[in-house]
């Protein structure tokens, strides 16, 4: 669990054992933390629209595909110039896969944290060094609760969540697809073999966020790749 965040063991053990004292300093270094987090996420979105650079931050719960919608999508943006940081709390493995496509990429190892900060995107630009009109995709760490609560900077948050999962994930965890601007629905080549209503998917996303856009991919067939790539070069056309 993340201690940055609060959400420790530690910190749930004093909520159960001292209820008033404990919440009070437990919302107070939320409070701190969240304010320092926008601060630098601020600093971080100046950079991108002085540079006019396009970020973007992939979220989902861990297995959505995310990583190999980023392997396709940057097959097919060859003429893009395209940066990616990874965040994961242990290993390298999908900043090693991004590699083999030729893209720069950094690699956030975060421990025992649940989500990447703006403090930590920060530093990675300074490793990446993008150039002006370029894309930045942030494959956040797996987990749709905590990455919902920190701005990185980015021009857009883009949720992906795959037909292996339940379809009312938008209902249990509203705030990552209230914050989101964008719904991928991947994985549909699976669809025959699970048992996944995708309209009422998307009914439960809007029930929490009614201007949520949503597009149904497979990075294993290709399914409507073309359109997830029409609109990142939509937003890339436009200054941010």
């Amino acid at each position: 669990m993340c201690a940055t965040c609060g959400c420790s063991d530690q910190a749930s053990d004093q909520v159960i054992h001292n209820h008033h004292s404990s919440r009070q300093r437990e919302i107070n270094l939320e409070k701190d933390i969240l304010q320092e987090n926008n601060l630098r996420a601020q600093r971080n979105r100046g950079y991108f629209e002085a540079k006019n650079i396009f970020a973007v931050n992939l979220v989902s719960s861990p297995g959505s595909g995310k990583t190999a919608l980023l392997e396709r999508t940057i097959a097919l943006l060859d003429d893009v110039p395209l940066y990616v940081i990874e965040g994961d709390q242990q290993t390298t493995n999908d900043a090693d896969r991004i590699k083999r496509t030729g893209a720069p990429v950094v690699q956030i190892n975060t421990g025992n944290g649940c989500h990447l900060d703006a403090e930590m995107i920060h530093q990675a630009l300074h490793q990446l060094e993008p150039v002006d009109h370029s894309l930045v995709f942030i494959e956040n760490v797996g987990n749709l609760v905590c990455p919902a609560l920190f701005d990185l900077g980015e021009a857009h948050r883009v949720v992906i969540m795959s037909v292996t999962e339940g379809e009312d994930k938008p209902l249990k965890y509203p705030n990552m697809f209230a914050t989101s601007q964008l719904c991928l629905i991947n994985k549909t080549d699976l669809l025959p073999y699970v048992d996944f209503d995708v309209e009422r998917s998307k009914n439960y996303a809007l029930q929490v966020n009614p201007s949520l856009k949503f597009i149904e991919t497979s990075a294993t067939d290709g399914t409507n790749l073309s359109k997830w790539c029409e609109w990142l070069n939509h937003h890339l056309r436009v200054p941010h």
